[in-house]
């Protein structure tokens, strides 16, 4: 009896001991909470108050091109803004933080993938920001492929230390820039590098050669299943929200000291998300210029009667107190833009972006239009997307069957889907209210321009390339010769009965 009475005394104890227990932690749960929602309320409301330039509408004397990962902004850059500015008015590099120097003399461009707390280092009231937003769901993809893409190039070496060793001799050798420089790939290439060996090693070891699934997003013997990818902590830390955490300067690669803690807060509490989201929308309200990577042709358009006008504008304008810079060396021409390929990856000179010279882009934009810049814009982009496009079926070869293809996206899972927009709920909602800024601008800039000028037509439509033109007329001219010599036949036969 006596040890029953024990029992129960110890059992109740025991009881107290967990109820106290979960009681603290309910209490700590909350205090943190509390904690953090002073966190992030501070951040966003001293963020917000940031005073609004008095005209966004007109480009200042510095543009910075907040370059979203996998938006298309690459294009922008080669197509565009190398056409509208020369290499001696870009800013130094600014992915590496210890090369970058904003007071550089006649700093006009920065493109960067830094997120938006680069402002901190920038003359707010004398810059104007422009941005590229892709559908959430789409860019997670694109960055996942993109991560095993650049990482299979590496798969020619026999062994990960092979080809990190050499990847590093090659980065300290050579001037140009390399992706593993450059923020999120630092941190999302060498990730996948590693996984990629780690599997190719394990079928060797197997002696397995064929996967035993047809999804190349599931194909788990080759690369990372994408399920396992976006639940990560690395993808839930860089990839997921990465639009809203970059336009709201919160990224991994921040400028603001407070932006960890802020950070840190958002992801352990997912409502607090809501304070980061509207700091974002803030910030768009406040661009120059927000296009859309689906809405290709109609962002393009935008881009070069509002950016591009008013840049060839203020460069004509310039060029009659001051010639541009024409005598730009590689010093010069720090500012290389952080999407450069990458020095470890041997390629041919049929994959090579030719970059034009600064003599070439002064002269250009001495006469440069807003129609000319869509010509050479849409010339520009057919090259560079042949280009990408060998040297990504190049790089995919190595991870054979698996096959990124928008065909395979269809066979992804509606569940991965369905998970990939609940961890992107912020960017789904920023995305959206981007739309709504992009149309409304489009619409303001189409009925400004009619009023201005009432008989003519906005430089819309993309001017046709000449290869295009020569295959349209090609069967047109072989159809007509192919009737022609029918006739003649028929004339000849007709003849001879008679």
């Amino acid at each position: 009896m006596r040890w029953m009475d024990q029992a129960f005394k110890f059992a109740v104890l025991l009881l107290l001991l967990v109820s106290d227990s979960c009681t603290i932690n309910a209490l700590h749960g909350k205090n943190n909470y509390e904690h953090c929602e002073t966190i992030v309320k501070k951040w966003a409301f001293s963020s917000l108050d940031i005073e609004t330039k008095q005209d966004k509408h007109i480009l200042q004397d510095l543009l910075f091109f907040l370059h979203i990962p996998r938006t298309g902004g690459r294009t922008y850059y080669h197509c565009f803004l190398r056409k509208l500015y020369a290499s001696s008015l870009e800013c130094p590099r600014s992915y590496d933080k210890l090369r970058f120097d904003p007071s550089k003399p006649n700093c006009r461009l920065l493109v960067s993938h830094d997120d938006y707390s680069m402002m901190s280092k920038l003359p707010h009231q004398r810059t104007s920001v422009v941005t590229i937003l892709r559908n959430p769901i789409d860019r997670v993809f694109s960055t996942y492929e993109f991560s095993i893409e650049v990482a299979a190039r590496f798969l020619v070496h026999p062994n990960l230390t092979s080809a990190t060793r050499m990847a590093r001799r090659l980065r300290s050798k050579t001037r140009g820039v390399s992706t593993l420089d450059i923020w999120p790939w630092k941190y999302l290439v060498p990730w996948m590098r590693e996984d990629l060996f780690a599997r190719r090693d394990a079928r060797r070891h197997r002696n397995a050669t064929y996967p035993r699934s047809n999804d190349s997003y599931n194909m788990e013997e080759i690369v990372m299943p994408l399920h396992a990818y976006i639940n990560d902590p690395i993808a839930r830390d860089i990839v997921h929200n990465g639009a809203t955490f970059q336009i709201a300067g919160l990224t991994n690669n921040s400028y603001l000291p407070e932006s960890h803690d802020v950070r840190h807060c958002v992801l352990k509490h997912e409502s607090l998300g809501e304070y980061v989201l509207e700091v974002a929308k803030k910030r768009l309200d406040d661009m120059l210029y927000v296009g859309l990577t689906e809405d290709h042709k109609e962002s393009a358009t935008m881009f070069a009667n509002v950016v591009g006008a008013q840049a060839i504008s203020q460069s004509i304008l310039s060029s009659h107190t001051a010639h541009p810079a024409v005598n730009d060396t590689l010093e010069g021409s720090t500012s290389t833009p952080d999407f450069i390929s990458e020095p470890n990856y041997p390629m041919n000179s049929s994959t090579d972006i030719k970059i034009p010279s600064a003599e070439d882009i002064v002269a250009a934009s001495e006469n440069m239009t807003v129609g000319k810049l869509m010509g050479a814009y849409e010339t520009c982009i057919s090259n560079l997307r042949m280009a990408q496009g060998e040297r990504r079926t190049s790089s995919l070869k190595r991870i054979s069957p698996a096959k990124f293809t928008k065909e395979a996206r269809l066979q992804v899972p509606e569940v991965v889907l369905q998970e990939i927009k609940s961890l992107n709920s912020l960017d789904i909602k920023l995305y959206k209210y981007a739309e709504d800024i992009f149309k409304k601008k489009h619409k303001q800039m189409m009925q400004e321009f009619l009023e201005e000028r009432p008989e003519s037509t906005l430089e819309y439509s993309f001017v046709v390339p000449a290869w295009y033109i020569f295959w349209i007329a090609m069967p047109v001219t072989l159809l007509f010769v192919f009737f022609m010599l029918y006739v003649n036949t028929r004339r000849r036969t007709f003849k001879l009965k008679i």
